[in-house]
């Protein structure tokens, strides 16, 4: 089973950037649809940006714009580059693929707090 291990997270003002890494643990990344998930407390776990193996993109509303997501089938690696960070986009993000892979496939996740 493939091991997905999220990083980068952390404790960032209002308007601040953090850049988000998923490291996977087989190659067989580039052959799949990538994913950032996030959950909030109290909410569900929602899908905030996807990545298709050529390299398509896709945003939610609530980060077009400001959220970047990437891909270095080479590290096997996955990224997310956010700026402008608002305090809603606080929350634990999580890699998987997309649609995610079985149930048993999250990670740790990395946890991102916007706070003043």
């Amino acid at each position: 089973q493939v091991q997905l291990v999220e990083s980068g997270g952390g404790l960032v003002q209002p308007g601040g950037s953090l850049r988000l890494s998923c490291a996977a643990s087989a190659n067989i990344f580039r052959f799949y649809a990538m994913g950032w998930y996030r959950q909030a407390p109290g909410k569900q776990r929602e899908l905030v940006a996807a990545i298709s193996s050529t390299r398509n993109t896709n945003y939610a509303d609530s980060v077009k714009g400001r959220f970047t997501i990437s891909r270095d089938n080479t590290k096997n690696t996955l990224y997310l580059q956010m700026n402008s960070l608002k305090p809603e986009d606080t929350a634990v993000y999580y890699c998987n693929g997309e649609p995610p892979w079985s149930s048993g496939s999250w990670g740790q996740g990395t946890q991102v707090t916007v706070s003043s």
